[in-house]
């Protein structure tokens, strides 16, 4: 268990799961006569969201084992190193698959929403499909950041579908182009071994400086996104400042990692991503609720 714990990075749920609660907070607005979600509701968003990255890393570390164990930075992984059997892996992503399942189906026993059992199929082929985009394409930075996005607009509508609108539309694209200009900063420590092994990203194909410019935009779009959001959904200061603290905290990260020097990229990577993530969430949800009284429809 704590092989595959280590294997999936459960630690790194923290990336996404705050922007599933803020969109859970968001749409939760819309609830009549109650304003913010339901504590079952917010349950099963926790239950599903982690269930389902465990499903989409598992099968990522079963499909690239051999390409992890010829890269030195990641052939101590549990499945290369032998820590792990591919039975054992399998094994976790079917009961990991099964508790997303049973997450979703929560939500049509308890709250009559069968959106989330009815797309839970497609998500999960969204997710394990990420496995294979390296083999092909330069751009799977911004697949594996929709795939993340895909927790917000997941949350809202687990919560209220019928309020589904720009917002989340937003919010998809905010995580989409953070993600996917983080994912292109870390990818800078294996240009050589993806080259060698003719393996596709940004850094690889254009060069790190070409593509840390590339994800310094990403971020500048995601961070737009966020202003844009805050205007939209009618936030207010206290999700104001969790803004500025992002800008400040990407700002910083962006400039920890240049071409040729990647000695940080754990720092801007793990680190800094995590206080993203986590304060902006932190400080969205208190909005909502600081705001409660003004907002239910």
């Amino acid at each position: 268990m704590l092989a595959w714990a280590d294997m999936v990075k459960l630690s790194h749920s923290v990336f996404a799961l705050p922007f599933a609660l803020m969109a859970a907070f968001l749409a939760g607005r819309h609830i009549e006569g109650r304003g913010w979600p339901y504590w079952g509701q917010l349950v099963l968003i926790l239950v599903c969201m982690v269930s389902a990255r465990s499903v989409a890393m598992t099968f990522n570390r079963i499909v690239d084992a051999q390409i992890d164990a010829r890269n030195p930075r990641t052939a101590q992984r549990p499945l290369p190193a032998g820590r792990l059997t591919f039975v054992a892996a399998w094994l976790m992503l079917g009961i990991s698959a099964v508790t997303f399942a049973i997450g979703c189906l929560g939500f049509h026993f308890f709250f009559d929403n069968t959106w989330p059992i009815v797309l839970s199929g497609p998500v999960l082929l969204y997710l394990c499909g990420y496995s294979f985009t390296k083999r092909f394409t330069r751009w799977s930075h911004y697949y594996l950041g929709l795939a993340l996005g895909l927790s917000p607009a997941a949350a809202w509508l687990a919560v209220d579908p019928s309020s589904l609108g720009w917002p989340v539309v937003l919010l998809m694209i905010t995580v989409t182009c953070w993600v996917g200009g983080f994912d292109i900063i870390y990818s800078c420590q294996d240009i050589g071994v993806d080259r060698r092994d003719r393996l596709h990203s940004l850094p690889s194909r254009l060069g790190p400086a070409a593509a840390l410019w590339i994800a310094r935009s990403s971020h500048f779009l995601a961070v737009a996104g966020l202003i844009a959001l805050g205007f939209m959904a009618d936030l207010g200061f206290v999700y104001a400042a969790g803004v500025v603290l992002v800008v400040v905290l990407l700002a910083v990260e962006n400039s920890l990692v240049q071409p040729g020097n990647y000695k940080r990229v754990n720092l801007a990577f793990f680190t800094i991503n995590g206080a993203v993530s986590v304060a902006l969430g932190a400080l969205t949800v208190l909005d909502v609720l600081l705001t409660l009284p003004t907002v239910v429809t």
